[in-house]
């Protein structure tokens, strides 16, 4: 009951398959007279010397199980037919011209196909895509394709096998999920589970060998009464138990363990499937389960109501039964059935010629949206969209007027707003959630009732939307439409506001780089371009400061034998470490500064930062000695000042944030200038430039504050520390 991959089963093993096999699995389901331009496709590829026919007859197969038409069938046998063979379109053995075309089509998507992992190129998705938006079939076949070159992998290289499976999880397998056609998604997950992670692909199957026999009695004891009472309200249904994937519990198996919770805590293991005739049997169902057994709080979802956007449909429900073992039962029509198993194909697909379904298009919307997105997308932003928004989890909310929109699971009303108008998204103000004002960053939930607040002024975007940290946006869809509005204001204003918050954070940094020596940090030769591409918002000047840091080294191991006690600056000398250095006072260098060392005379080295006047007014230069950041200490003192307008609790909001960071204060003191500002003064611990800029941007958020920043260094003019010279 509980299938589980395994290379040694028959479809793994590459046979020659007659054409009959697959005709007499399309006549399950096809008129026989259909079926003629099958069997003409198949003579026509072996005429043509077609390479690897069992390879296209095994395709064929896997396909007539999702009850595909003759064309694509057909399709499936024609692609890859030798370059200078032409499909014809004239004389006896013509082909319909549709046919020519979805060859073709699934003939360019294999190139992109053959693409691994780590080679899978965006534009090559966006091709993929606009095919499939052309004709869905592309994508069935390819699909159909990817399947049966992982059923052979057995005997592929481990290197090739590794990134085979990799695409095949990042790529394939989400575009089955979306497309609702779990048989394939299930099974192209657990191969790409066997070979990617062995050791624990056998320890589940093992629990499973052993758990098997204890649950199917379980399940079977379930479906007797259940067969029971649905015949005492005469109630049609066929009850069976449900499959689980090696690869879906496996990844259960890990949400628990970080709850610290065990395999047998998993109730989804044992499963029931109730089918029924009508909608209304299903209610029925599920009111007769309910008064057998306890159901579980929190553990009923009716997706009959509220339909996935892959076109699942099904209510859920788990109970206690069994002395009190969790089951879960699923009840749906078997016209849901066929759809949740099949997806796409069980709309359109097998009634080719005939008038597009209607509702099939409705469950497609999504795939039209994409390509609209694709037109404004550059390709690695329209592969993040693919990742983000379309191939993760979904949630649906509904519009006041009850249209359903599907957003990424996380979504914000923001991302809600954009997805209803771009327009609406920018002169958004607020969102009332089921009749409650609701946060900006609020994560809708399903079945929300969205409301979004706006005004009817000429406004746009806040650039503080696109900052990953305060959450405000989820989807790439919404954070590219921000984007470009910002990109499309005035070059001057975008450049003047990049030049605004660059020196902002200068200034909490208490750095001297020039823009022109950051700007090539980030790979820019023109500052102009950097400040105006902080402007618009495509960078956040918060990164500047981990470009300064130095990168950690990795740790070494622990020494078996003693050695002498590290430095505790994490400077190196010269290139060498476990040196007698220490960080001068006067400008209390951090992580991120340029540094300098000036060489004492019974103190060892002390750190100055390069632009420390110290340094500037020194005597002696000859003293002055190259150092690094090595290996860092968990936090360096640094001097900030705070000017702000005084008001009671100030000072209490100040260290609250401070505290909240988890950030030391070892120095605090206040002076009052007349009827002017306050300025408050603290000698704080920090790990690093970033861990400075973000705790200096959190207090500049206080009512009242005017700045907050680094202390200028060196307001005494003295000479290096040179004790003991």
């Amino acid at each position: 009951m509980l299938i589980a991959y395994h290379p040694a089963k028959r479809y793994t093993q590459y046979t020659l398959m007659e054409l009959k096999e697959i005709i007499e699995a399309a006549a399950k389901y096809l008129p026989r007279e259909e079926l003629g331009i099958v069997e003409k496709a198949y003579k026509f590829a072996l005429d043509a010397g077609k390479p690897d026919m069992g390879d296209a007859l095994e395709v064929a197969l896997i396909l007539t199980n999702l009850q595909i038409g003759p064309e694509t069938l057909a399709v499936s046998l024609l692609q890859g037919l030798p370059e200078n063979i032409a499909i014809p379109s004239k004389g006896e053995n013509k082909f319909p011209a549709s046919i020519s075309k979805l060859v073709d089509n699934v003939n360019s998507i294999n190139k992109v196909s053959l693409l691994v992992a780590n080679e899978f190129q965006a534009e090559g998705m966006r091709k993929m895509f606009l095919a499939m938006a052309e004709d869905v079939r592309v994508i069935v076949i390819s699909l159909a394709n990817r399947l049966q070159l992982m059923r052979k992998l057995k005997g592929v290289d481990i290197e090739s096998k590794k990134e085979i499976c990799e695409a095949t999880l990042e790529i394939y397998v989400p575009l089955a999920h979306r497309l609702g056609i779990w048989g394939i998604k299930g099974e192209l997950e657990d191969i790409a589970f066997y070979y990617l992670y062995p050791q624990e692909y056998k320890e589940i199957t093992d629990l499973l060998d052993v758990k098997k026999t204890e649950w199917e009695r379980s399940i079977a004891h379930v479906i007797r009464i259940l067969h029971d009472e649905f015949a005492k309200a005469g109630l049609e249904a066929e009850i069976e138990g449900r499959a689980k994937s090696v690869h879906s519990i496996y990844r259960k198996m890990q949400k628990y363990a970080d709850q610290g919770k065990e395999i047998t805590d998993i109730h989804d293991l044992m499963a029931v499937r109730v089918l029924v005739k009508e909608v209304q049997d299903c209610y029925n169902a599920l009111g007769i389960i309910h008064s057998l057994w306890h159901p579980m709080p929190g553990q009923f979802d009716d997706y009959i109501a509220n339909p996935r956007g892959n076109m699942y449909r099904s209510l859920h429900t788990t109970v206690l039964a069994l002395n009190g073992k969790a089951i879960e039962i699923q009840i749906r029509t078997y016209e849901m059935h066929r759809t949740n198993e099949y997806g796409v194909a069980a709309h359109w697909l097998y009634k080719e010629g005939s008038k597009t379904d209607m509702r099939f298009e409705e469950k497609m919307a999504w795939l039209r949206q994409l390509m609209e997105w694709q037109q404004d997308l550059s390709g690695d932003d329209f592969f993040e969209t693919l990742k983000t928004d379309i191939f993760k989890d979904q949630v649906y909310v509904f519009t006041p007027m009850g249209e359903i929109k599907e957003l990424p699971v996380g979504s914000t009303p923001l991302d809600f707003a954009y997805r209803v108008h771009t327009d609406l998204g920018h002169r958004c103000t607020g969102a009332k959630v089921n009749d409650k004002i609701v946060p900006m960053t609020y994560q809708l939930q399903n079945g929300d009732v969205v409301s979004v607040l706006s005004t009817k002024l000429e406004r746009g975007p806040s650039l503080d939307w696109l900052n990953e940290d305060l959450g405000y946006v989820k989807s790439t869809h919404a954070r590219e439409k921000i984007r470009q509005w910002f990109h499309k204001r005035e070059r001057n204003l975008n450049l003047e506001q990049g030049r605004t918050l660059f020196e902002k954070e200068r200034r909490h940094l208490g750095i001297s780089n020039t823009v022109e020596e950051i700007a090539g940090l980030f790979g820019y030769a023109d500052a102009n371009e950097f400040l105006t591409d902080i402007g618009c918002g495509d960078i956040n000047v918060q990164h500047i400061g981990p470009k300064l840091a130095p990168e950690e080294e990795e740790k070494e191991p622990v020494p078996t034998t003693p050695k002498r006690p590290q430095v505790t600056t994490g400077v190196q000398v010269m290139g060498v470490g476990n040196l007698l250095t220490h960080l001068a006072p006067c400008c209390n260098p951090v992580p991120g500064d340029e540094i300098v060392g000036f060489v004492t005379r019974a103190k060892g080295v002390t750190v100055h930062r390069k632009d420390c006047p110290n340094i500037a007014s020194l005597e002696e230069p000859e003293r002055l000695i190259e150092v690094s950041w090595g290996t860092q200490q968990e936090s360096y003192p640094v001097s900030i000042v705070i000017t702000a307008e005084d008001r009671v609790g100030l000072l209490k909001d100040i260290i609250t944030i401070i505290s909240e960071s988890r950030t030391n204060i070892s120095d605090i003191s206040t002076a009052k200038h007349g009827d002017g500002p306050t300025s408050i003064f603290l000698t704080i611990e920090i790990s690093g430039i970033e861990h400075l800029s973000r705790l200096l941007s959190n207090i500049e958020t206080l009512h009242g504050v005017i700045s907050a920043s680094r202390a200028t260094t060196g307001k005494k003019k003295r000479k290096p520390q040179t004790t003991g010279s």
